[in-house]
Parts: structure tokens; C-alpha cells; sequence
């Protein structure tokens, strides 16, 4: 539960302890330091426990009540497929898929108390193939990403071939990206098209008008389950923008549960989230693509994670599939 929460300015932008103490001038060094060893302060809904993290403005800094979960680690990540071409895996919330160029220097210490799920993953197979006759040690090369609050199945090439194959296929609309999330409201089968741009005029991406420089995006949308005042939606990419899931529901009047970032249609008072979810109620639930070296057919697909389906249970009549 959060106790407090401050919206970050230009005047209190930077690091992490310096902002908290802008916005909270009765809080001394000492203790904005045990919130942060006690996992009680997050940002934009994420757990942060690096004493380096900047915020920026807009985002939103969060005081708990109690502690976040620890952050997830490798044995949080779970390989689905993996040959000499591509890896495929399952992330979970709270994990980065690819860390930050600027955080590329951080040292071995302080990139293991939060890996990237790419890191994570370089591990797991090196620990893997060790124990094979053709061990392939090679780097792997990002081909999409899914938002780090986002749990989910990503892919990661391991050979430039795969990976221009992969990229391929995102670009051309031939992948299968299905994801499920919970808005509050009961929104119908529709599907939503507009165009990003990557600031409607607070920052955030969003939104703009046909006749606004944007990319297109287009999310088609459909209502699995109605508990209470809430719906469990299937949402299948057309096309996969930053953030497309999020702007598009929350422009429509439904944002996400536990979406602390977009709250409603630009310009609006934010909604109030009454949900309780624990984090960002969205995942990446099946994932398919023709393999870019052998052209076989694969799709994966994983269930909601425990911590999402525990809150499911909370809400009445909720039944899970």
C-alpha cells in the first residue's frame, strides 16, 4: 500500500534520495536511506533499491507501507525454447529486457542486485550449454522488448541471421503477440487505431491526430471475463509501439490496473485506481513467429503469473480459466 506519493518536477528532478527530501523536507538522510534498504520506495509502480536512480519529471515517486517483493532475479526467468538461432523465455514483472545504454557501465556488483532479463537469460544458457558437446557462448541480440513492469514471452536472437529474420517479421505484422490485462469498466470487442507520438504534452507518449507526424498503432481487443466492476481483456498487436496497450486503454476511459503512468485521456483529471493490483496487470501471454532459420511454425504461450492470478482471486466472481 502506498502511503504517500509525490509527482517529480523540474525542481525536484535527480537523484533518487534528493528528490524524496525536496518533496518531504521533514525527512533526514538517515531515513530516506532505510526506505530505500527497506524496499518501501518506487517509481512509476517499480522497485528501486539503487541509491543512483534519477527521476525525471513526471514520474511518480512512491512511498510504501510495506515492502515491495525483492526484485526478480534469474531464478525468476524461465526458458521456453532455445536452440543455436534463438531463445525464447518467459519474464517476469519488475525485470528489464535489455538494460539502458547509459547504465551499460554500471559494475558486475550492481548489475546482478537488478539484471536485465538479457543478462539473466546469458547466464542461464551459458550454465546450460556448458553442459553440452557445441557449446555458443555468442552475445544475444535484442529483436522487441516488453515494458519492465510486463510479464511475459520475449525473444532473443543469438545469430545476426536470426536476428534480421525476427526483426523481419515484427516490422511486416507476421508475428502473433497476444497479451492479457484488467481494466476497470467492460470495454467491447473493438479495435483501436491511432497514432503515437512521443509527446502529447506532458512527456508521455500518446495520441495524435491523423494530420500529427506518428506511427501507427493498432490494438484489437476482447472481452474473455467480467468480475465485478472489472474486465479480463485479450489484446492481439497488429503493430507494437511503447507503451501501445497502455495509451490506447487508458485514451478510451479503461487504464489498466496497477498502470501508475497512463490514467486517462490526456487533459482529463487521472482516474482513480481502486483495484489494489499488485503491479501492472498486463502480460505478454503467447507469442508465435516462423523460425528465421529452419521456417518452422512455433507459438508459446504461458498463463497469468501467481502474483496476478492471487489478486484475481480477490475480485468476486472471478474464475480463472
Amino acid at each position: 500500500m502506498t502511503v504517500r506519493s509525490f509527482t517529480i518536477t523540474e525542481q525536484t528532478a535527480g537523484a533518487i534520495l534528493s528528490a524524496l527530501r525536496k518533496h518531504d523536507t521533514t525527512l533526514t538522510w538517515s531515513a530516506a536511506r532505510s526506505l530505500l534498504a527497506a524496499r518501501r520506495l518506487g517509481v512509476n509502480g517499480i522497485l528501486v533499491i539503487d541509491e543512483g536512480r534519477r527521476v525525471q519529471p513526471g514520474d511518480q515517486l512512491d512511498v510504501r507501507a510495506t515492502a515491495f517483493p525483492p526484485p526478480p532475479s534469474d531464478s525468476d526467468v524461465r526458458i521456453l525454447f532455445l536452440d543455436p538461432h534463438v531463445v525464447v523465455a518467459e519474464k517476469p514483472s519488475g525485470m528489464l529486457s535489455v538494460r539502458h545504454p547509459g547504465d551499460q557501465d554500471w559494475r558486475p556488483q550492481r548489475r546482478q542486485r537488478q539484471p536485465s532479463l538479457e543478462e539473466s537469460l546469458q547466464r542461464l544458457i551459458e550454465k546450460r550449454e556448458r553442459r553440452t558437446a557445441a557449446p555458443n557462448f555468442a552475445e544475444l541480440l535484442p529483436v522487441h522488448r516488453i515494458d519492465r513492469e510486463t510479464s511475459g514471452i520475449l525473444v532473443f536472437a543469438r545469430t545476426s541471421e536470426a536476428q534480421q529474420g525476427l526483426i523481419t517479421q515484427f516490422a511486416a505484422h507476421q508475428t502473433l503477440r497476444r497479451y492479457l490485462c484488467v481494466v476497470p469498466g467492460h470495454p467491447k470487442a473493438t479495435t483501436l487505431r491511432s497514432y503515437q507520438i512521443r509527446d502529447r504534452g506532458d512527456g508521455l507518449r500518446g495520441s495524435g491526430s491523423e494530420d500529427q507526424p506518428g506511427r501507427h498503432m493498432i490494438t484489437h481487443i476482447q472481452p474473455l471475463r467480467a468480475p465485478g466492476g472489472y474486465t479480463e481483456l485479450e489484446c492481439r498487436l497488429e503493430t507494437g509501439r511503447t507503451n501501445q496497450i497502455r495509451i490506447q486503454l487508458a485514451e478510451i476511459g479503461h487504464p489498466l490496473c496497477g498502470d501508475v503512468k497512463y490514467r486517462g485521456p490526456y487533459g482529463a483529471a487521472p482516474l482513480p485506481d481502486h483495484s489494489q493490483a499488485p503491479r501492472l496487470a498486463l502480460h505478454a501471454a503467447e507469442l508465435g513467429f516462423r523460425h528465421p532459420v529452419t521456417g518452422v511454425e512455433h507459438a508459446w504461450q504461458r498463463p497469468w503469473p501467481g502474483d496476478i492470478l492471487r489478486w484475481l482471486a480477490t475480485i468476486k466472481s472471478y474464475r480463472a480459466p
